[in-house]
């Protein structure tokens, strides 16, 4: 089991979630993240030029089963990779994949691959 975190754009959210279903990965959590990387956004704002210390994001979580992993993975770069002719920008985004120890689900006691 693993769990795949990805950072994407805010516009791309809708795209992500509708590539995921098409793949076969309905459940998702998802949340608003802020940070910065390599992108610099400048801004005028009243003839100043301010450059924000962090920039809205959103978190998108999925904990799937091994078979999935690479799925997701395609899914998600897919929907939220943008200038396709360029292969992407700075500010696309960032995929996680971490070890899932255990999964549990509260209504059923379910564990493991089952609660997935």
């Amino acid at each position: 089991m693993k769990l795949i975190t990805a950072i994407i754009r805010n516009n791309r959210l809708d795209l992500v979630r509708e590539s995921l279903i098409e793949a076969g990965i309905e459940r998702i959590t998802v949340s608003r993240a802020s940070g910065h990387g390599k992108q610099i956004k400048e801004e005028v704002y009243r003839g100043q030029k301010l450059v924000p210390g962090l920039i809205p994001n959103m978190r998108v979580e999925i904990a799937v089963n091994d078979e999935f992993v690479d799925v997701a993975i395609s899914a998600i770069i897919d929907a939220a990779r943008t200038g396709e002719s360029t292969g992407g920008e700075i500010g696309d985004g960032k995929i996680f994949v971490t070890e899932l120890k255990e999964c549990i689900r509260i209504r059923t006691g379910e564990r493991g691959s089952e609660a997935i």
